[in-house]
């Protein structure tokens, strides 16, 4: 069985998504939440925030796993911008 990264590296070549060499930009935002990406980083122009709490319960291996399962199943309604 692929691992994740394998999977999420084969949707990435399926729709022409180059993958980033650089790691994540992340930092603690105004509110003491946790902000990754921004300034055009993820390809999009606002980042992504969440406080520690849902960062942690988002990043479980079984909620990773289930996020990948649900972009494969859905690829196709998916926007893949870049």
């Amino acid at each position: 069985m692929p691992t994740i990264n394998e999977r999420l590296d084969a949707l990435m070549a399926a729709h022409g998504v180059e993958p980033r060499a650089a790691k994540v930009p992340v930092k603690v935002g105004n509110k003491s939440n946790v902000v990754a990406g921004g300034e055009g980083f993820l390809g999009q122009r606002f980042p992504v925030t969440l406080y520690a709490p849902s960062w942690v319960w988002l990043l479980r291996e079984e909620n990773i796993e289930a996020l990948v399962t649900f972009i494969e199943q859905n690829q196709d309604r998916l926007s893949w911008v870049k």
